[in-house]
């Protein structure tokens, strides 16, 4: 008899329904990209790790963009280029980013790449590593 694995647990972070706020920093590292250039930064990410990215919130309201949730105090590692806005609780801005639950109802909010047991946060490297390409392609 061939045994089906259970699915691994939603990250603590992660609401049950709905959606909520949680602090930078804390849970994780935030790196913010509107527009175009988030989609195309997540397209990459996505297509480079075979769909296990690790966590990628979409905003659907305001200036669209994405959320790409880093190890928390990994962010600060690196120069992001203009475009990609690095969030956090360092100094005095305190920063907070919308979470959805996995399921349901959670606009304006959703997932563009899920947090995973493989990948429970996107890598910080690899992330800098392509924005920093797609922003010279599109330069």
């Amino acid at each position: 008899m061939e045994r089906k694995s259970s699915p691994a647990p939603a990250p603590s972070w992660v609401p049950a329904s709905g959606h909520a706020l949680r602090h930078v920093g804390i849970h994780f590292d935030a790196v913010r990209i509107p527009g175009v250039l988030g989609e195309q930064v997540a397209y990459e990410i996505m297509q480079f790790t075979d769909f296990q990215a690790g966590p990628i919130v979409r905003s659907g309201i305001g200036e669209r963009g994405m959320y790409f949730l880093l190890p928390p105090r990994s962010a600060r590692a690196h120069r992001w280029p203009s475009g990609a806005q690095l969030m956090g609780c360092y100094g005095q801005n305190a920063a907070f980013v919308g979470v959805p639950a996995l399921h349901g109802l959670t606009w304006p909010l959703d997932w563009r790449s899920l947090p995973t047991a493989e990948a429970p946060f996107v890598d910080a490297g690899l992330l800098h590593e392509l924005v920093l390409e797609v922003t010279a392609r599109e330069g």
